[in-house]
């Protein structure tokens, strides 16, 4: 069985970033990777009470466990992310058992302790952005909706579950971003000497390389045999010696990936080698820039990966993609809902796209935002300068694309790509980048600290002990 990638933690939607500039897109940094951001155990604290001395009696798997400010916790609920840890992290079998329900329950109650603090101070999901969140799911793990939803299924997860997980997610980093992630500041004396320590320590600057790839997938089907399995990574190989003999790689790309990033030559984009997943890293580490690697093979299939470009931060030559984008951004709005909001820039999309109506047109006269009389118009952007739910969508279009309506906390987004290019930073840009990473490494302290004071001030009462 291939799991799907971020059902457990579900942190692909963490990390909304503080706001300047343009209504809430303007990043001060700091995105973390779509895997390591989110919710996570924190270390233990004290406990507001003993569990009980005495040997558990024998009861039935269903009872309570611990209550969080009189909200139960059951030992299914315990259990059954005990199950899904151990399934999609194999490292954790390594654990004795005993440990690893204590420390899933105590992450337990710290998200449950915070689910409440969002509850109090109004923080709400609708179902739109719980539609776009699992479509984000499923785009990330190459599979459609469909396929998504049944594989979620037959890893014992019901559909309400994994909406609930990923409400839940989405409540988190919400409250994440207003109680941390706004508060922390880098300033620019701080970015220069991050980069003067940069320039100064080849083994750190290493970790921070800057690197632009495209990839080329041939998708493996869950339940392939043997044989489709050869003969899909047959075609894999063919596909990447045709790459190394000099046929262009984004015309290969097109007209044979399964990946939904085919329209753009299969182009990630340039970004720190810690946001990219750690197969890519290590299969592009030795090969030099316009080499090919690959296939190499995940759980979606088999990837051929072409370097586009590598660079350093810091470096003088150090390069990155930049997007020239522009948006209509409608707020959230009491007198007018998420769904009403979708709907109305998916019909600004279709006038767009019949030629009755231009874009920036429509920006200047709807646009809830600064750029709205600039046409929407947001300038050359680097990687991380948006928040991950605009960029997302941002990266998957082609130069005259225009998404469908993207829901993120500020409101609903209408995204049109208007050009991509490879600049070298200016020494502004670099202190950016510099600032980015510097935030985003105090937010992770920030966070744990909160965290831990989020759980000190709620009321834990332990009951009896977990069992499997």
């Amino acid at each position: 069985m291939k799991h799907i990638r971020s059902i457990l933690t579900l942190s692909c939607l963490a990390a909304l970033a503080a706001t300047s500039g343009a209504q809430g897109l303007r990043s001060g940094g700091g995105i973390t990777d779509i895997m390591r951001a989110g919710p996570r155990l924190a270390p233990p604290v004290q406990r507001s009470a003993a569990p009980p001395a005495a040997a558990p009696v024998q009861r039935s798997a269903e009872y309570i466990v611990a209550l969080v400010n009189s909200e139960p916790i059951t030992n299914t609920e315990v259990q059954t992310r005990v199950t899904r840890l151990v399934r999609e992290n194999p490292e954790a079998e390594r654990v004795p058992r005993a440990e690893l329900t204590r420390l899933v329950l105590e992450r337990l109650i710290s998200e449950r302790a915070q689910l409440q603090l969002a509850k109090e101070n109004g923080i709400k999901v609708d179902d739109v952005a719980i539609d776009q969140a699992e479509q984000t799911v499923a785009r990330q793990n190459e599979l459609s909706l469909e396929e998504l939803r049944r594989r979620v299924a037959a890893e014992g997860i019901t559909p309400r579950q994994f909406r609930n997980d990923l409400r839940d997610q989405l409540l988190l980093t919400r409250l994440r971003d207003r109680e941390v992630e706004s508060k922390v500041k880098v300033s620019d004396s701080e970015a220069d000497e991050y980069l003067r320590d940069q320039r100064n320590s080849p083994t750190k600057a290493a970790a921070l390389q800057n690197i632009n790839l495209a990839q080329l997938l041939v998708a493996v089907p869950e339940n392939a045999t043997d044989a489709q399995v050869a003969t899909l990574q047959q075609k894999a190989q063919g596909l990447a010696q045709r790459a190394r003999s000099g046929e262009d790689f984004a015309k290969l790309v097109q007209e044979n990936s399964d990946s939904p990033d085919r329209a753009n030559g299969g182009a990630i984009g340039m970004r720190t080698a810690d946001r990219y997943p750690t197969l890519f890293v290590e299969a592009t580490q030795s090969v030099p820039v316009n080499g090919i690697a690959g296939p190499i093979r995940s759980g979606a299939g088999f990837h051929v990966l072409k370097v586009l470009a590598k660079a350093q931060l810091g470096a003088t030559d150090a390069t990155v993609t930049q997007t020239q984008v522009r948006h209509i951004l409608l707020l959230n709005d009491p007198k007018r809902t998420t769904a009403q909001a979708v709907a109305q820039l998916a019909e600004f999309k279709r006038r767009v796209q019949a030629g009755s109506a231009d874009f920036a047109g429509l920006a200047r006269d709807n646009s809830q935002d600064a750029s709205a009389k600039e046409g929407g118009d947001l300038g050359w952007s680097r990687p991380g300068q948006f928040v991950p739910e605009f960029e997302e969508a941002m990266d998957r279009l082609a130069p005259g694309q225009i998404s469908d309506p993207v829901v993120s906390r500020f409101g609903v987004h209408l995204i049109q790509v208007v050009g991509r290019r490879e600049s070298k930073l200016t020494q502004a840009e670099q202190r950016e980048a510099a600032r980015a990473v510097l935030r985003e490494q105090r937010v992770e302290e920030a966070f744990t600290t909160w965290v831990q004071e989020v759980r000190a001030r709620a009321y834990v009462e332990y009951r009896e002990a977990p069992q499997s």
